[in-house]
């Protein structure tokens, strides 16, 4: 495994982490919960330090899930990573942005109590929340340091003014985009970031599955499926292009004795400016051969072609 060091919250976190919004279970295809715990344990045999969830993922199922996994690891030896301000509408069921001083403080207790720990690493803003201010949930989370409940301050999907905002009411020392091959759409905020020791934690790192290669025709996702509503990967045209791009991602990955999966994410976490990448997993086989991608890099020739690929077909940007 491959580590860096983050600058403003000066640890060191693996090149791969634990992404869970899948085995939350919600809208995300099938989930076995033993497999996803065996899946978690099996990324953290393989020298993975970081395990970042959500409340909202599957409402509390994808951080019980994690509490789960990590029973029996020294505390010190992992970095959780988990969020606020994004809750189910009890009437709707859709989600409304939510960061008050009040909803951030409620929020946090539900979170340790499922991750069953007395303390979270990483504790983000999920989505901005335009309807309060943005001191209220700084000084929540500037509260929640003080008391030890939280070591870092991290955002989610926010934009370069939003995290300016927010850095004249506290430190903040990670963000989390999304970020992969086909959605480069952030890049420069990355940049930036890094720039300023906001160090990246990039989510999609294999597009909801489309790089890893293991899905060639049109799937039928059922209707309310994220893979659907959240990204365009699995409607045309871009689908098309993506399945024209991945015959040069299988050249490379053939040439390598690899899975497709591989090579993308040594493409993304290969770059200074990418912390690290979040990478789900549904069963340990993926884990695996997921944490398999650090036994090798890609060469500046082969970085070259996938990029001048997604350039000719326009795929990402």
């Amino acid at each position: 495994m491959r580590y860096k060091h983050f600058k403003n919250a000066d640890v060191s976190v693996s090149a791969l982490a634990v992404g869970t919004w899948a085995i939350g279970g919600q809208n995300y295809g099938q989930v076995d919960r033993s497999d996803s715990v065996r899946a978690i344990r099996t990324m953290i045999d393989q020298g993975v330090n970081l395990v970042d969830t959500a409340p909202c993922y599957g409402n509390g199922a994808s951080e019980k899930i994690v509490g789960e996994a990590l029973r029996g690891i020294p505390r010190d030896q992992i970095l959780i990573s988990t969020k606020f301000g994004l809750i189910t509408d009890a009437y709707s069921g859709e989600y409304i942005k939510h960061a008050s001083y009040k909803s951030v403080m409620r929020e946090v207790e539900s979170s340790l109590m499922n991750l069953e720990t007395d303390y979270i690493d990483f504790y983000y803003v999920h989505w901005p929340d335009v309807n309060t201010p943005i001191d209220e949930t700084m000084a929540a989370l500037n509260t929640l340091k003080k008391q030890g409940k939280i070591r870092f301050i991290g955002v989610s999907n926010f934009s370069e003014e939003q995290i300016l905002a927010a850095e004249e009411f506290a430190d903040i020392d990670v963000q989390q985009p999304p970020y992969s091959m086909v959605n480069q759409k952030f890049t420069g905020l990355m940049k930036w970031g890094y720039e300023r020791g906001i160090d990246s934690m990039t989510y999609g790192s294999l597009g909801s599955g489309i790089l890893t290669g293991a899905i060639r025709t049109m799937p039928d996702f059922e209707p309310g499926d994220m893979r659907l509503t959240f990204y365009d990967f699995f409607r045309e045209p871009v689908f098309s292009k993506i399945m024209e791009f991945l015959k040069t991602m299988d050249r490379i990955a053939e040439g390598h004795g690899v899975p497709a999966a591989q090579v993308a994410l040594n493409w993304s976490t290969q770059k200074e400016f990418v912390g690290t990448a979040l990478c789900g997993v549904r069963n340990e086989q993926e884990a695996a051969q997921n944490c398999k991608a650090f036994e090798w890099k890609l060469a500046e020739d082969e970085i070259a072609a996938l990029d001048q690929e997604l350039v000719r077909l326009n795929i990402g940007f």
